[in-house]
């Protein structure tokens, strides 16, 4: 159930590659349920699963960006008109998706505070986590606000390219996503751990995406492009099994949904930022300041959890959170 939903809900390319392949008001709970049921050993492994399978759905909906061309050059209708139907068929998957997940269920928590429905309070030990996710995912998100609405506008202001053109590079970036995801327990072995995994791939990533608005073409933009995303991509599931591996498994949930809040709101402030970026400053501006917030993440997250393994890798399993022993 959890792998058709991450099928239907990464169609399009909101959920490909710089996603991990899934988003959206649930994935925190699937987070923690994945977890839960994955155990230590492999959830990094099973996290990097359901990313392969929603970039591949991923690769199909930026194939779909085509569409308001298609329907244009046929005589079918105008180009808004093929952006309707894109629209109503993100409706339609939504509505889906959502009766996909419906029948997923996880046992209740037992402990409750007076027997009642209120979780326990988290632990001072997750409090400190989370406010240092929190830190660095808000950092993340203005980055990702700076870059991800505004990038298909983007190429068209540099390079002039349309819709399909820039459709055609989601869909091989989501394509071509397919194989780090299959590495991913590989990668981390041999880059030694999580932490060190995360921070070098963003580093890269970063790097990269500073050069894109110096290439003077699209393909050569595009090429960049998909290399930063390829390894961006590794990042995602490794982080994501990183969060769960280090809270206690009753906090999970929780922990997944407010570590990723500072996220959303930085990623709200970015296109607002950026349509003035675009209109009196260097095309360019935004993708730089993107990267330089990407490479400052990068930094926090080493000084933030250099010192923090997960229980794969040695470290102690996270103890029961306060008013559950």
């Amino acid at each position: 159930f959890l792998f058709a939903a991450a099928v239907l809900g990464t169609i399009g390319s909101g959920g490909g590659a710089g996603s991990g392949g899934a988003f959206g008001p649930y994935y925190p709970a699937e987070q923690a349920l994945l977890a839960e049921h994955a155990g230590d050993r492999d959830r990094t492994t099973v996290f990097a699963g359901l990313s392969f399978v929603g970039v591949l759905a991923a690769a199909l909906g930026a194939a779909l960006a085509a569409v308001p061309h298609v329907v244009f050059v046929t005589g079918l209708g105008t180009r808004l008109d093929g952006y309707r139907i894109l629209f109503w068929c993100t409706v339609l998957v939504g509505v889906a998706m959502a009766a996909i997940i419906l029948p997923v269920r996880e046992a209740r928590p037992s402990h409750r505070i007076g027997g009642g429905r209120r979780p326990p309070p988290l632990s001072r030990r997750t409090r400190g986590l989370l406010v240092r996710f929190g830190v660095t995912n808000g950092i993340n998100g203005l980055a990702i606000g700076f870059l991800g609405p505004i990038l298909a506008l983007w190429f068209h202001l540099r390079y002039g390219v349309d819709s399909a053109e820039i459709g055609a590079l989601y869909f091989a970036i989501n394509l071509g996503a397919v194989l780090p995801y299959l590495g991913v327990p590989w990668i981390t072995r041999r880059l030694g751990g999580v932490v060190r995994t995360v921070v070098a791939v963003r580093v890269a990533s970063a790097a990269l995406l500073a050069v894109i608005p110096l290439m003077p073409s699209f393909a050569l933009a595009g090429a960049v492009y998909l290399v930063r995303m390829l390894a961006n991509a590794v990042s995602v599931p490794v982080r994501q099994s990183f969060v769960m591996g280090v809270v206690p498994a009753a906090e999970r949930s929780r922990m997944a949904a407010l570590s990723n809040l500072p996220a959303r709101i930085g990623a709200l402030a970015g296109p607002a930022l950026v349509g003035v970026m675009l209109r009196t400053w260097w095309v360019g501006v935004p993708l730089e300041l993107a990267a330089a917030l990407q490479l400052a993440y990068s930094g926090l997250f080493w000084r933030y959890f250099r010192h923090v393994r997960p229980p794969e890798e040695g470290g102690a399993t996270p103890p029961a959170s306060e008013g559950t022993a």
